[in-house]
């Protein structure tokens, strides 16, 4: 059973942006704003190895998000968790499907040479609503 209350899960099935908080290696928050999927068990977002916030996770399972309703920017949910599993983006064909539902392109447009796409898998544990 889902930790995401009924009247805000329609907040992660639109393209929203969520704003990822991780922990940095001195305790630190470090937060960025990120596309998500919402499949009704795991959020997903997409990284690239050579950032800070797969290096924070890979030390520090734990994460939160808080997600804003575009349509509505004053009702919003919190979601913590922590990380169930990270993927290959096998193709960058998960970075793809989020472009085309949140820039409505084919393709991501900035992917760098080389980059090593994953897919971030997020449990929800515990939530918070406006």
């Amino acid at each position: 059973m889902s930790t995401i209350p009924a009247d805000r899960e329609d907040i992660l099935r639109k393209p929203g942006f969520a704003h990822v908080a991780t922990l940095g290696p001195r305790g630190e928050p470090q937060a960025n704003p990120v596309w998500i999927d919402w499949d009704g068990e795991f959020l997903r977002f997409s990284q690239t190895r050579g950032r800070q916030k797969y290096r924070n996770l890979l030390r520090d399972d734990r994460i939160s998000m808080s997600v804003q309703d575009p349509d509505d920017p004053y009702r919003y949910i919190e979601v913590r968790g922590r990380v169930e599993s990270i993927a290959e983006d096998d193709g960058n064909a998960f970075i793809d499907r989020l472009a085309q539902r949140y820039i409505d392109q084919d393709r991501y447009p900035w992917a760098e040479p080389g980059e090593e796409r994953i897919v971030i898998a997020v449990r929800p544990e515990h939530t918070t609503k406006q």
